[in-house]
């Protein structure tokens, strides 16, 4: 039996031309997708026909990473996506983790994406060019303690601040806390705050303001 192995990638924003050749080699030379199941409507034109594509739901980040374990074990080439960069904010760590906790031999290459943060810099001209630091606002993992501080040193240090996470069903009110900070930590009202849903995709909406008239109930968590 060959021997099985992993490969995470990060399929980019949601434009096909913004999926990178090293991605886009690993999908068409894999014998197993797995992904969340919204990811894969960018994909489907370049999976080969006898490709097994294994979806699931949101939070169930942890059942795919078992199922791709237990898939190349069997000897599959097994190509686990995220949407933009897999190690930001994506499958790359757990992954990582998972081989360090189990002690699987399994080889596993990542394949860094476009980024979300940098395709939505790039629509909105060129605000990454100085330092830049990227904050979620989502607590499932990090206790908001941890993201408030985090927040209030991106404020104080004058960082570009790419904010992911900003908003879902059950989180409301931690874009309006951060706006709060950045206006009490030294932030001019004048500061530029540019905000893009759907970065790359057809529903794709670009937005420039200023700190102060920024109104964080125009986000939501495709923003």
């Amino acid at each position: 039996m060959k021997k099985g192995k992993i490969i995470i990638a990060g399929i980019g924003p949601g434009d096909k031309d913004d999926i990178t050749p090293a991605v886009l080699s690993a999908i068409r030379q894999s014998d197993v997708i797995v992904g969340y199941k919204y990811y894969f409507r960018f994909i489907k034109d370049i999976v080969k026909e006898d490709t097994q594509c294994i979806d699931t739901g949101m939070k169930k980040e942890r059942e795919r990473a078992i199922e791709a374990f237990r898939l190349a074990e069997e000897g599959n080439t097994v190509c686990v996506i995220s949407s933009g960069d897999a190690g930001i904010y994506g499958m790359a760590p757990l992954i990582w983790e998972m081989k360090r906790e189990s002690g699987s031999d399994i080889d596993i290459t990542t394949i860094p994406g476009i980024s979300a943060f940098q395709k939505a810099a790039s629509l909105l001209g060129a605000p990454t060019g100085h330092d830049t630091c990227i904050i979620s606002l989502s607590d499932l993992m990090t206790p908001w303690e941890g993201i408030e501080r985090r927040i209030k040193a991106a404020a104080t240090g004058d960082f570009v601040t790419a904010v992911y996470n900003p908003k879902s069903e059950g989180r409301y009110w931690q874009l309006h806390r951060l706006k709060e900070i950045f206006l009490k930590d030294g932030r001019s009202p004048e500061t530029p705050v540019g905000y893009v849903r759907q970065a790359g995709r057809e529903e794709q909406e670009v937005n420039i303001t200023t700190l102060e008239k920024f109104d964080p109930e125009e986000t939501d968590m495709f923003t």
